[in-house]
Order: structure tokens, then sequence, then C-alpha cells
């Protein structure tokens, strides 16, 4: 899956290709992993998300990556373990691409997420239950792309995030409303969008 997406002001200096981490463990148990405390040292790749990525790096059609950045979850450092594995490259850990902390609904069942993003339909910034705003999501995310923008230029710079933190990111940059961050659709695990 690949999109294209111009950037706010119509250049970009770079290339981009953000990628979801592979299917994992708690994608596999259905389970809500948002907190540092459970997601940096569990929870990583499943067997599919394993396969997944080895389909996906057998049968790359982006760019060559130049460097590499992730989230500090096991899952996303372990996708980035093996992309940068295949292209001889090292990574770097980026703690603010991490997952969106969803408070309350940790460890919970994933069918919580709706909850969450009804409210993040009506109101962006709320943090009911403890969670993460999706105006928070958003800034802290397009930082990392603005500060790469000020220090690199014309490199393909790959950054392994999550769901609701790409999918966030993205709806920002097309200059969207960030409470229709759900009307994207959803990216598939170890899916790549290029921007």
């Amino acid at each position: 899956m690949s999109n294209t997406f111009p950037p706010v002001d119509g250049t970009w200096r770079n290339h981009y290709l953000l990628m979801r981490h592979g299917h994992s463990q708690a994608n596999q148990e259905g389970r809500i992993i948002s907190s540092p405390a459970l997601g940096l040292t569990g929870f990583g790749l499943s067997p599919r998300g394993c396969a997944q990525l080895d389909t996906l790096l057998a049968d790359w059609r982006w760019a060559r990556p130049q460097r590499i950045l992730h989230s500090d979850f096991l899952r996303t450092a372990e996708t980035a373990e093996r992309v940068a594995a295949h292209f001889d490259l090292t990574r770097t850990l980026e703690p603010r691409l991490r997952e969106r902390h969803f408070g309350e609904f940790e460890g919970q069942s994933d069918d919580r997420y709706a909850k969450v993003w009804a409210r993040d339909a009506k109101d962006p910034t709320h943090r009911q239950g403890g969670v993460e705003a999706v105006s928070e999501v958003a800034a802290r995310m397009r930082a990392v792309i603005d500060e790469l923008e000020r220090h690199y230029h014309d490199e393909t710079i790959m950054l392994v995030s999550h769901g609701d933190p790409l999918q966030i990111l993205l709806t920002a940059l097309e200059g969207r409303e960030l409470s229709l961050h759900r009307e994207r659709e959803p990216l598939a695990p170890a899916s790549i969008t290029s921007l």
C-alpha cells in the first residue's frame, strides 16, 4: 500500500517512507498495548509479522532508505531491525514515534479503540480516561519530520511507527481536521506510505 502526500508548504527536502510495524503479539491477542511499561520490552512481532516483513523485503518496491528512525516499542524496534539488516543500515531510536497512549484502556481488548475514536471525532484535544490527545500525537509526530527537514537534504528516511500515530500524522500533513483521522483507510501492519 502506498500513497503520496505533499508537505504543507509544497516542497519536501527529503523523501519519507512511513512504515507501520509488522503484525504484533498485541494484534494477535487483540489487546491494547500502548504504555512503555508493557510495550518497550514485550509484545514484539508475531510469527505472522515476521512473515510479512520477509515478503515485503523480498519484493521491495520503494526507494532504498538511507536512514531508519523508529519508535522505542519492541514491535517497531524489531520491524526496524529487520529492514535495517536487509539494507545494511544502522537504526535510530526515536521515542516521539511511539504508540499513542490509550490510558485506562491499556491491556484491554482492542475493541475499546472505537470508544476513543468516537471521542476523537468530537474533540481531537480530549484526554478522557488518560488517553493521549490526537493534537498531542500530531505535534510530536510532525516535530520529528520538521527536525529531519532542518538537518538533512535529498535523503530517503524511513520512520517506523504505529497505526494511530501514523494516521494522525497523515491527516495533519493533508491539512485536514485532526478529528477526521479515522476517516482515512486504516494502515495495515507492515504497510509503507511514501511522502
